[in-house]
């Protein structure tokens, strides 16, 4: 079964249920489990004149901070559940960055949460989730907005969770 999980966390509500079943996961497999948090590049946050109002430095400092902030609480929520955590900030465009770091860590599963947009709202926001399944060779697990088949292991996983 799978030996390495990566969790992939935002911080977000939505993703605080990604964090809690790859936790329960990890547990129930006696899996590695490593969680990341993506900072997105100062290039893609910026448009127009905002550089000059928000200096980088200023992003990158309080974005570092926001990603420590998110990631301690996944340590703190893995000594609930009784495992070990490793944790990882990396600054990049979230899907390639959630990849990357999969790759490099020899992760062979990834756990993140997906909102599960349809229809306009899926073709104007787009969907991270969507983008990491569609480019990664790790086998993929999102929560709960499923609506891919390469999902449906998660989906079983999550449902056997809940027994």
């Amino acid at each position: 079964m799978y030996k390495h999980i990566l969790i992939a966390t935002d911080g977000s509500e939505l993703a605080a249920k990604a964090v809690h079943a790859g936790l329960e996961l990890g547990k129930l497999l006696k899996a590695k489990v490593t969680a990341v948090t993506v900072i997105e590049p100062w290039t893609t946050m910026v448009a127009g004149e905002a550089g000059f109002v928000f200096p980088v430095e200023e992003y990158e400092k309080s974005a570092a901070e926001n990603a420590t902030r998110i990631l301690s609480g996944v340590c703190e929520a893995a000594t609930q559940h009784g495992i070990p955590c490793e944790t990882r900030q990396v600054t990049n465009f979230p899907p390639e960055g959630i990849i990357e770091t999969a790759k490099s860590h020899g992760c062979d599963l990834i756990v993140m949460s997906s909102h599960g947009r349809r229809g306009l709202a899926r073709v104007l926001l787009g969907s991270q989730a969507t983008r990491v399944l569609t480019l990664s060779t790790v086998a993929g697990s999102s929560f709960p907005g499923m609506t891919w088949a390469m999902c449906m292991c998660g989906y079983l996983v999550g449902m056997y969770l809940r027994m």
